[in-house]
């Protein structure tokens, strides 16, 4: 057997002569991939006990391995591990490792197997860790949501369309809708995780593997509930990741509305809440500035994570069949949208946990600019007159306070009836902003009794349905 050259790859006796330096260093992946490196050794175990269990390598042999791989796990966690561009990436890097620890049993380890299939099971594997991630950081928002909430079911605030006044509601009531935003985000990982929930391994390139393989042991072995029906989707798929990216990019989304609130709310015009002095930042020039630094870069990230998606739609969108190399340039907007993800919903918790609502400001703010006139509305109605009439009435009696400098709580019953003989004197009743929430009865009503409705099924959600 012809002696393997120093600088020859494990892949090169097809080519001749090295790589040009440029191509070498333009093809590498290594700078990035190797996040990919506890999944790689992970499922190159689980691989070679399947190959020993089918007879095509020995029990010496995996013990070799599997010991080989264990010292390479030891040597990343510890940042001995020289990973080397010239191998191009995380796989070659262990695996060339791997031959200079135990020698030829490590050339066995890649029998039934491609970097094909390999990396689609490493970027599986990633994927589901970071889901994992990503779902208790959401959890630990929802938390610190619901907490806040019942602090403040009963108080008023302006609740707003157009970012125009429009009615009173519970502080709760408005930090729940973000909880319930988050749930459906947290649905949308769960249903990701779901759809990838099989194991690429044994497609090898893309036609599978003539070798008596039990893909199936090796995906009992990852914690797959079955193993890919097509072996050339298998290699080619990527569907997985553009569905994580595309739940990472609306959750960001919901952040980055949670955090443009906090924003404006902070400021002297709002004067809603002030945010913890540990998450904000001063200004370089002006004494007096505090700066809610963190909510505007988590506002901002978003459009991070929404490019990241962006990226891979627009690099599979005209691939064929099968694996093409473009799909390397997958890892990367992958892997930061994992972690911008996963911390900023762990900076937004603690927005939430330490923010200092100004409960006397906004309901100061929700007595003010006709927040009742739906309330005078469902008066006129209740009292049989057709909505769209009530509607036209209390428009008009906008219209007199407003040319007037008046708000509806200033007005006298003569200047009511004046609009409509159905005002009586028990009007003022529904000029009330709490009164007015603690009427609305119907399911998901901004109300104090749904905001504790709400609450309650998320303690029982939490503790396992009790």
């Amino acid at each position: 057997m012809a002696k393997k050259k120093l600088n020859e790859k494990p892949w090169g006796g097809r080519f001749k002569g090295g790589a040009d330096p440029e191509v070498e260093a333009f093809t590498a992946s290594v700078d990035f991939d190797r996040e990919l490196a506890e999944f790689d050794i992970e499922q190159s175990r689980a691989h070679a006990a399947m190959l020993q269990s089918c007879g095509l390598i020995s029990k010496k042999d995996l013990k070799e391995i599997v010991s080989g791989l264990k010292a390479i796990g030891s040597e990343i966690k510890s940042g001995k591990f020289e990973f080397r561009s010239e191998l191009e990436d995380v796989h070659m890097n262990v695996e060339t490792r791997l031959a200079e620890l135990i020698g030829p049993a490590a050339g066995k380890l890649h029998t039934a197997r491609s970097r094909n299939d390999q990396v689609a099971t490493d970027m599986r594997l990633y994927i589901r860790a970071a889901t994992g991630e990503i779902t208790r950081a959401i959890r630990g928002a929802q938390d610190a949501l619901a907490a806040r909430a019942a602090e403040h079911a009963d108080d008023v605030m302006p609740g707003y369309t157009h970012l125009q006044r429009a009615q009173a509601v519970p502080l709760g009531h408005h930090l729940m809708a973000y909880y319930h935003m988050l749930e459906r985000d947290a649905g949308r990982f769960a249903d990701c995780a779901a759809r990838m929930d099989a194991l690429p391994l044994g497609a090898g390139a893309l036609a599978g593997s003539a070798l008596p393989v039990n893909p199936a042991m090796t995906a009992a072995a990852l914690g797959f509930s079955a193993t890919a029906p097509n072996s050339m989707d298998a290699v080619s798929d990527r569907d997985f990741l553009l569905e994580f990216l595309s739940a990472c990019a609306v959750c960001m989304i919901h952040l980055s509305r949670a955090c443009e609130e906090f924003i404006l709310w902070m400021t002297s015009e709002f004067g809603f809440v002030d945010l913890p002095d540990a998450l904000c930042t001063g200004s370089s020039i002006m004494p007096q500035k505090k700066n809610p630094d963190v909510a505007e870069l988590i506002r901002g990230k978003s459009g991070r994570v929404v490019g990241s998606l962006v990226s891979l739609l627009v690099t599979m969108k005209g691939l064929p069949l099968a694996y093409n190399r473009d799909m390397q340039e997958d890892k990367e907007p992958a892997f930061d949208a994992a972690r911008t993800t996963a911390a900023c919903l762990r900076l937004y918790a603690k927005l939430i946990s330490g923010a200092k609502f100004n409960t006397a400001a906004m309901e100061k703010a929700a007595q003010t600019g006709f927040l009742n006139a739906v309330d005078l509305t469902d008066y006129l109605a209740l009292r049989g007159m057709p909505f769209r009439e009530a509607h036209s009435v209390v428009g008009r009696l906008v219209r007199h306070c407003i040319d007037a400098g008046k708000e509806f709580g200033d007005l006298t019953d003569e200047e009511f009836a004046a609009f409509s003989p159905m005002f009586g004197s028990d009007v003022r009743k529904a000029l009330d902003a709490r009164a007015a929430m603690g009427r609305r009865k119907a399911p998901g009503a901004a109300s104090p009794a749904s905001v504790r409705g709400q609450l309650k099924k998320f303690h029982r959600n939490k503790n396992g349905g009790k």
